[in-house]
């Protein structure tokens, strides 16, 4: 009876190390990001996870909301301590606005597409990724899911690198492209006030070299006006005017 239970013992622990060996060797099934993130997920149940969209499944732990949020709030920090190292003299305002054009959702779209998040996104038909707004979002929302599952699986080092690597690498594309006018409408939900106003309040000079004076008021109250070539760059002059103002 003793060599019986050694013998099973024996073939219970044999069937347990192949089990082992058989899941340390399970297949990427995302072969790709990992490549290109030059990561590898120790949990790939944290890719999986931060891949997975809430019209998949509406459970916290199986989509990847959860993961956003915290990815969110990676990102956040890295970038502001790099803006400390990189700007030692710079005030709050200053890099306010560098870190708010490097977190902002079409800045992070750009890097999703990058790194072609939205090819592994498990989603249900409904949602149209045909819709360029919506495709957009999600590759947002990717990229931050994204480093929220590399910081739960490998800590803050991986997810710093894939920060350092991707978003502040192209960071000189983000800052000229900033869209002051969307920073001041999301400055204005986030701090509940009624959205800003532009008003076209004079246009001069010949057909050919023309320039348009936009000015912003929020809650009836007005900031300095804004100048430029054509009204959607006099928008975008007035918006960073009054953010100027704002975060002073």
């Amino acid at each position: 009876m003793p060599l019986f239970l050694c013998a099973s013992g024996k073939i219970r622990m044999g069937l347990i190390t192949a089990l082992k060996s058989v899941l340390k060797s399970a297949p990427d099934p995302h072969p790709e990001i990992t490549k290109t993130i030059g990561y590898q997920f120790k949990k790939l149940e944290y890719l999986e996870q931060a891949l997975t969209h809430r019209s998949v499944t509406h459970e916290p732990r199986k989509n990847y909301e959860r993961l956003e949020f915290l990815g969110d709030a990676v990102i956040d920090i890295i970038i502001s301590r790099e803006l400390m190292r990189n700007y030692p003299e710079g005030d709050e305002g200053l890099l306010t606005k560098k870190r708010a054009a490097l977190v902002q959702q079409s800045f992070l779209a750009t890097i999703g597409n990058m790194l072609n998040l939205i090819d592994d996104l498990t989603v249900q038909l409904s949602v149209d990724l045909t819709n360029e707004k919506v495709a957009n979002k999600q590759q947002a929302n990717l990229v931050e899911a994204l480093i929220g599952a590399v910081y739960l699986d490998g800590g803050i080092k991986p997810a710093k690198k894939i920060i350092l690597d991707t978003i502040w690498k192209h960071r000189s594309e983000a800052w000229k492209t900033i869209n002051y006018k969307g920073q001041l409408i999301e400055y204005c939900h986030a701090n509940t006030i009624k959205n800003p106003k532009f008003h076209l309040v004079n246009v001069s000079g010949p057909d050919h070299q023309k320039m348009f004076e936009v000015h912003v008021t929020i809650n009836g109250h007005g900031y300095p006006t804004g100048m430029g070539t054509d009204k959607k760059s006099a928008e975008q002059s007035a918006a960073k005017n009054a953010l100027g103002s704002l975060m002073v």
